[in-house]
């Protein structure tokens, strides 16, 4: 009985591994297109001499070595939230049921989601120097295919985002494979350099870098922005641990992706110590004239894999801040039956299309784009380990000495990767910072507005006490049928149901008051989603839990509610639901321009009953006027 079980496991990693290599590694395994060009060609290039040349493989092997091998695979991804990983998911480990605005616990929360909101801004430019950095190549073939670049990358990035709705299920099995000739040619071309100049192997050496920095001083940590390119991507693998698991993940990294890197980036420093000219693009310098072609094609799939996975990624962290409540409700698609991390959201994919060919037609080069990357993962990678340090110190009670070292550690090599990086500000950089800032003051507008919204209707409504007290003392007619009410908080009465009464004088002989709840956890067992229990005369109460990466169905709250001994009918039940009219006020809570962006978030959400999945025709909506 073993044999089979561990023959199944195998097949199951195997198959894990693959996939991963395919979505996880898309990013950094594409890396070697623009890093070394970008140390010695780029805008703040320095000279391709073999001290420089040694000292830039240098800080890249070790930054491979001590940021994805050490800080992620090793720490970070311990730190996951019931197996999800992910800025936002580790946010959630720190965030306390109930945040005061003043204490450093909002501060570090607030951290945390600006950091996921730099993931938008990555996830616009990583499509874009990713594609137009391989097709670039076609210059290598003939300089007359020039004037093609631009054209041709927005068509490539044009075709992936228009794709997106049809889903990735089918072509994502292609990924894997694809990616594994990927990673084999990259080490292939690696080795056919170094065995033509072995001494660059030296470069394993930190010494060599060392050197690198105090010898060039501020030119040598500009350069250090660059040398960042090779390590894009590696908060992906922390992203994406809840679909594949730690284990294939770990695998795949060192038995392929992190070697084949090594190995190219050599390859690529061998090839610029025997011939420094080709620092214009030492990639493609290393491909034999009969495989450009070949390499330009498959150097194209690799990046549009590694894009895919970044769309699909703003995707998730979308759907996961509107169930925290950060972002309004948005139409969310399954465009697979069977992988549930398989979604598309129009609002961003559009968002995403426009800003991405923006930026090849604003850059127009790889190289000015690498000017704008890099700030959005290094940020993301300082804030995660400060937010690393609060759980080892708080979820896991380490000592404050044995938390402090190892995050010193991780500083050490974050801030001079952050500074590097933000030194670019003027030169692009700055887009990155701009775009998370505009999502981060619409995530802190929406959730505000809301707990403004939330609080009017507190007074405005009962408890739901004080509502048992009131049917007693003056019990309303009552007819058959069920009726249930969405509400925001379990104690309080909706204002539909007030509304109701107060207009009409009748009260459904079963009455449910439904109240969704989205826990600090990525899902919840099916036996822990419900709560039910019996308030007063007809009259229910209903909490249902969900997990952030979770989609609440009221097809499922119905049926896990009949197991708690409440019997509701899908076919016959009617859903009352507030429909909110805003309007600004005199003296809004808000400043008055944040008041009129949260009006149009508002208006411009998904309804609750379409959100909810309920049956359009059994919605009674009841208007409620409120202020901001």
């Amino acid at each position: 009985m073993s044999v089979p079980i561990k023959e199944t496991d195998g097949k199951q990693l195997t198959a894990l591994s693959l996939a991963a290599l395919g979505v996880v590694f898309g990013d950094i395994g594409t890396s070697p297109l623009y890093a070394i060009r970008e140390c010695f060609h780029g805008e703040y290039g320095i000279v391709a001499s073999a001290a420089n040349v040694l000292g830039v493989l240098s800080l890249i092997f070790w930054a491979l070595l001590l940021i994805v091998s050490v800080k992620y695979l090793g720490f970070i991804l311990r730190a996951d939230n019931e197996g999800e990983g992910g800025i936002l998911a580790l946010t959630a480990l720190i965030k306390p049921k109930n945040v005061n605005p003043r204490t450093h616990q909002w501060a570090l929360v607030g951290t945390g989601l600006f950091a996921a909101c730099l993931m938008y801004g990555d996830g616009m430019i990583t499509p874009a120097i990713s594609v137009l950095s391989a097709v670039e190549g076609v210059q290598n073939i003939t300089p007359l295919l020039r004037s093609f670049v631009i054209p041709a990358t927005i068509i490539i990035l044009a075709g992936l985002f228009l794709l997106q709705k049809r889903g990735t299920a089918k072509v994502g099995r292609l990924f894997g494979p694809i990616m594994l000739l990927w990673f084999c040619m990259l080490a292939v071309l690696g080795i056919a350099q170094i065995v033509q100049c072995p001494q660059v192997l030296a470069a394993v050496f930190p010494w060599h870098g060392l050197r690198f920095l105090l010898e060039n001083r501020l030119h040598g940590f500009i350069v250090l922005g660059a040398v960042f390119l090779a390590v894009t991507g590696a908060e992906a693998i922390y992203a994406d641990m809840g679909h594949f698991g730690k284990k294939p993940i770990q695998l795949v990294w060192f038995l392929i992706a992190f070697p084949s890197l090594i190995l190219n980036y050599f390859g690529q420093g061998a090839l610029l110590l025997v011939r420094p000219e080709e620092v214009h693009h030492p990639f493609y310098a290393m491909v034999p004239e009969w495989g450009m072609i070949p390499m330009v094609l498959l150097a194209t799939f690799a990046t549009i894999i590694a894009s895919q996975a970044v769309i699909t990624g703003s995707f998730s962290l979308t759907r996961q801040a509107i169930q925290m409540g950060y972002l309004p409700r948005l139409r969310i698609t399954h465009t697979s039956s069977s992988q549930m991390g398989q979604i598309y959201v129009g609002p961003v994919n559009w968002t995403l299309m426009l800003c991405t060919i923006g930026l090849v037609l604003g850059f127009q080069s790889s190289s000015k784009l690498a000017a704008a990357y890099g700030v959005a993962v290094s940020a993301t990678m300082l804030i995660t380990t400060t937010l690393f340090f609060v759980v080892a110190r708080n979820r896991w009670s380490w000592n404050r000495l044995t938390a402090g070292l190892l995050t010193a550690l991780f500083f050490v090599v974050d801030l001079p990767f952050f500074g590097a990086n933000m030194s670019k500000i003027f030169h692009g950089a700055w887009f990155a910072l701009a775009i998370a800032g505009f999502f981060f003051l619409v995530m802190l507008t929406w959730e505000q507005g809301r707990e403004i919204l939330g609080r009017k209707m507190r007074n405005l409504t009962p408890r739901l006490e004080e509502f048992l007290a009131m049917l007693a003392n003056n019990p309303p007619q009552r007819i058959n049928g069920q009726a249930v009410f969405l509400t925001r908080s379990h104690d309080i009465v909706p204002a539909a149901l007030m509304h109701n009464l107060k207009h009409n004088k009748i009260l459904h002989s079963e009455v449910v008051f439904l109240n969704i709840r989205t826990e600090e956890i990525p899902r919840v067992p099916n036996f822990e989603k419900i709560e039910a229990e019996k308030v007063g005369v007809g009259l229910y109460r209903i909490i249902a839990h969900y997990g952030f990466m979770e989609e609440p169905k009221i097809g499922t709250i119905f049926a896990l509610s009949r197991s708690k001994g409440v019997n509701l009918e899908m076919k016959t039940a009617s859903f009352f639901l507030g429909r909110e009219k805003l309007s600004i006020g005199e003296h809004p809570e808000m400043s008055r321009w944040r008041s009129h962006l949260f009006l149009f978030l508002a208006r411009n959400a998904m309804d609750a009953a379409a959100f909810f999945d309920i049956p359009p025709d059994q919605v009674i909506e009841v208007g409620i006027q409120l202020e901001l």
